[in-house]
């Protein structure tokens, strides 16, 4: 099966971009101050004979792809570098025709036995994980589907359908899908506005008396100055996860600055998300601190609106962290371990009831994932990875089409702003945040491309 609007890949090239943090960000216990983003450019040519440019960019994040106790920092970072390199020969080696998703889906399984090589090459003590590749991937799958809505004039959620692609979703998801298309689970236009979560790091000052080292250039350096700068309405608390009194107490401390800042603001509702970064040992962590915390501040229990994968990313080695008693207090996201459909199966049997899409997982395995976790019912969020530029807007608008999706993050702006220089004068409804939320209506255009309002 084809059509003439299939593509293949003629060309990529990548290049690197190092930015510092304006303050350090700490990811599972690890303070980090840097970023590397890879930003890709894909050529391609339809069976008709028509030529497209696209582009993609994305992180490199190394500290939370690549976790590693046995690898250093800089070794992970190495890692990632060069196997963004070896992932561009694979698409330069590509030579099939078809739609985005389905190359995307092809190239993944590629991507994963070239890492697999590399590792060996490199004779790992840890072997590169699949997160990881998918991290490196994602920025060549997002260059693909922008080339393809820009070869077509079309925005790239006008091209998942039954017109264009040679596969349905039944392809990937199983006989429940037979005959189905991406298009009938998106929405066809971005939502008009998209809520935001703001990062409360671990390291970052609450209040004045937390504030010992002020930045001084000229941004917000504390939870309130963040609300009444950005009109904030939701915000998500970093946590440790092996410190039962501390992690509480932080959640305490929030909500009370919270709630002073809101009711200087006339503000009534706002939200919460608690990320432990897999650090709990057990389920049982979980389940004590939110009792305790519905003890001391019933309405700030009421307000957390999700958790985040609290316990370790490898499912199948933890069989024991079963989320149905932590469920029953709040939905429980899973993160780090969503990396394909069966992993989405296992953490929905192990009682995990929502899941955190990720434009860095990349955007074909996410619109797949998008779609199940629609079809299970579970509730939806779109995180960030310290997103800057073109990989915001890509993330941006995956949240933005996905139905029933609560609220985007957003922490470039928080922690790596010189990264989105140059993009918040062209595109303000997405790096200029207002009453909280994201302008996400400039997600219309051509590509993954926002266009001025």
């Amino acid at each position: 099966m084809s059509k003439p609007t299939d593509i293949r890949i003629t060309g990529v090239r990548t290049s690197f971009q190092h930015y510092q943090y304006r303050t350090p960000i700490k990811f599972g216990g690890v303070a980090v101050d840097s970023a590397v983003v890879l930003d890709v450019e894909c050529d391609v040519v339809s069976r008709e004979g028509r030529v497209a440019h696209g582009s993609g960019s994305m992180p490199l994040a190394n500290t939370w792809s690549f976790p590693s106790r046995e690898l250093s920092f800089a070794q992970t970072q190495d890692a990632m570098h060069v196997l963004s390199q070896r992932l561009a020969k694979v698409c330069g080696e590509f030579t099939e025709f078809g739609h985005p998703i389905e190359l995307g889906i092809e190239l993944e399984e590629l991507f994963l036995a070239a890492a697999a090589e590399f590792s060996r090459e490199l004779q790992l003590t840890q072997p590169i994980p699949k997160l990881c590749t998918l991290v490196c991937g994602s920025a060549f799958d997002a260059a693909l589907h922008d080339a393809f809505g820009r070869l077509l004039g079309l925005n790239c959620y006008h091209t998942y359908t039954r017109e264009l692609m040679n596969c349905d979703l039944g392809t990937w998801l199983g006989a429940g899908f037979a005959g189905e298309y991406p298009d009938a689970w998106l929405r066809r236009e971005p939502q008009a506005r998209m809520p935001l979560y703001h990062l409360v790091g671990a390291l970052d000052p609450i209040d004045d008396a937390e504030l010992s080292q002020p930045v001084g250039d000229g941004l917000p350096e504390t939870l309130p100055q963040w609300i009444h700068h950005n009109g904030l309405t939701h915000l998500k608390i970093k946590l440790n996860g092996d410190d039962l009194s501390w992690d509480l107490e932080r959640i305490l401390k929030v909500d009370r600055v919270t709630e002073e800042t809101q009711r200087e603001r006339g503000v009534a509702a706002w939200h919460y998300s608690l990320d432990f970064n897999e650090r709990c040992q057990s389920v049982d962590y979980l389940v004590e601190m939110m009792r305790k915390l519905r003890e001391r501040t019933p309405q700030g229990f009421d307000r957390v609106q999700y958790i985040e994968q609290p316990t370790a990313r490898d499912l199948k080695a933890h069989p024991e962290n079963k989320m149905h008693e932590a469920a029953k207090l709040k939905p429980v996201v899973i993160d780090e371990s969503l990396t394909d459909l069966e992993s989405l199966m296992l953490a929905r049997d192990l009682g995990y009831t929502g899941a955190a899409l990720k434009a860095c997982k990349g955007q074909s395995q996410s619109l797949l994932m998008a779609v199940a976790a629609q079809k299970m019912g579970l509730f939806l969020c779109v995180q960030d990875l310290t997103c800057p530029g073109a990989s915001l807007i890509h993330s941006a608008g995956l949240a933005a089409h996905v139905p029933g999706v609560a609220a985007i993050e957003s922490n470039s702006r928080q922690y790596c702003p010189v990264a989105n220089d140059g993009w918040r004068d062209r595109f303000p409804g997405i790096f200029q945040v207002r009453d909280g939320s994201m302008d996400t209506r400039c997600l219309n255009g051509v590509g993954f491309g926002a266009v001025k309002p």
